[in-house]
C-alpha cells in the first residue's frame, strides 16, 4: 500500500481555516494536519522534521501549506521553508494567508476580464484605488494590478499606515516598477473622479463605496468586490454580480460580486493543491502563481 498524501498546515493564527482544509482534502490530499501559532523562527524546525522522516521517495507525498493572516509572514515562511529544503529531501510549498492570495488574483483577472470584454483593454495605464487595502487581500491586489501596468493607490483610513503598506509591497514585491501609492479614505471623493478600477477590500460588512460616489466617479470603468457579508462593499453591487452596471453609475460602470470573485479563487486554490499532489518535482506556490491560473480561469492567459 503507498504512503498516503499528507499536507502540513503552518499558520501563525490561533486555528487553521476549516475552509483549507475542507480545500486540500477535496485536492487529493489525504492526511491534512494543522500546526497553529507557529512562529517564522520555527519553520526551518518543523520542515526539516517533515521531510527527513519519509525517505527520498516518500516526499513527493508530502506538503506543506503555509496560512495566517499576514501577507509578508506568509511570505518569509515560505523564503525560510525552501531554503531549509535538503535535496533530495524536498517538498513542496503552498502560501495562502487567509485566502488572500487566492482572492486577490480572482479579483484582479475579473477585473481584466470585464475590462477587455466591455472596454476592450487592459489594466496598463489605468488608475486603480484598493479601498480597504491595507489588508492582505488588498495588498496582493495592488502588487498584482500594479505589475499589470496599473498605477495604483492603496487607501485606508490612516494614511500612514496605508503609505507603509504601499512602501512595504513596493520594497519587497517589484512593484516599485510602477510604483504604488498610499492615501487616505477621507480623500476618496477626490480620488473616486480618476478612478477607472476600484478594489473594495475592506472587512465584511463594511460599505467602502456608496452610491453618491459611483455616481460621481466619471471614468469608472469596473468595480470589485470581496466582501460577502452584508452590506456589500461597494453599494448596488450583488454578491453574484459578473459584469452588470452599476445602477447609478454615470460612467457605465459595471460590478463584480464577492461570489463572482469567489468561484475563482475556489478554482485556484483547488488547481494549486492539486499541481503539488502531482508535482514531479517540489513547487512553491504564492500570489504570482495564483493570479497565472485565475487568468486562465477567466480566459485572459
Amino acid at each position: 500500500m503507498a504512503n498516503p498524501y499528507i499536507l502540513h498546515i503552518f499558520t501563525p493564527a490561533k486555528n487553521a481555516s476549516p475552509f483549507d482544509v475542507n480545500m486540500a482534502i477535496d485536492a487529493g490530499w489525504q492526511v491534512v494536519i494543522p500546526y497553529t501559532n507557529v512562529e517564522t523562527a520555527e519553520i526551518r524546525d518543523l520542515v526539516q522534521d517533515a521531510i527527513f522522516s519519509r525517505g527520498p521517495s516518500g516526499v513527493r507525498r508530502t506538503g506543506i501549506f503555509l496560512g495566517g493572516r499576514d501577507l509578508h509572514m506568509a511570505m518569509d515562511m515560505l523564503k525560510v521553508a525552501k531554503e531549509s529544503m535538503v535535496p533530495p529531501f524536498e517538498v513542496s510549498v503552498f502560501a495562502d494567508p487567509s485566502g488572500a492570495f487566492t482572492t486577490a488574483a480572482g479579483m484582479v483577472a475579473k477585473v481584466e476580464q470585464q475590462l477587455a470584454d466591455k472596454h476592450g483593454t487592459t489594466l496598463q495605464g489605468k488608475c486603480v484605488l484598493a479601498l480597504g487595502g491595507t489588508g492582505p487581500v488588498g495588498a496582493a491586489a495592488s502588487v498584482l494590478a500594479a505589475k499589470a501596468g496599473a498605477r495604483v493607490k492603496i487607501i485606508g483610513r490612516k494614511i500612514d499606515k496605508a503609505k507603509q503598506v504601499a512602501e512595504v509591497c513596493n520594497h519587497r514585491y517589484g512593484a516599485d516598477l510602477t510604483g504604488i501609492e498610499g492615501d487616505a479614505d477621507d480623500h476618496k471623493g477626490d480620488l473616486i473622479k480618476i478612478a477607472d478600477v476600484v478594489f473594495a477590500t475592506a472587512k465584511a460588512g463594511v460599505e467602502v463605496l456608496s452610491r453618491e460616489l459611483v455616481a460621481s466617479a466619471p471614468k469608472l470603468m469596473v468595480a470589485a468586490d470581496v466582501n460577502a457579508v452584508p452590506p456589500p462593499g461597494i453599494a448596488g453591487v450583488d454578491p453574484k454580480a459578473d459584469g452588470v452596471e452599476i445602477e447609478g453609475s454615470k460612467s457605465g460602470a459595471v460590478g463584480i460580486g464577492a461570489l463572482a470573485v469567489g468561484d475563482v479563487k475556489y478554482h485556484v486554490q483547488q488547481r494549486l493543491l492539486k499541481q503539488m499532489v502531482d508535482a514531479d518535482k517540489p513547487v512553491y506556490l504564492h500570489f504570482e502563481h495564483a493570479f497565472k491560473i485565475a487568468r486562465e480561469c477567466v480566459g485572459q492567459a
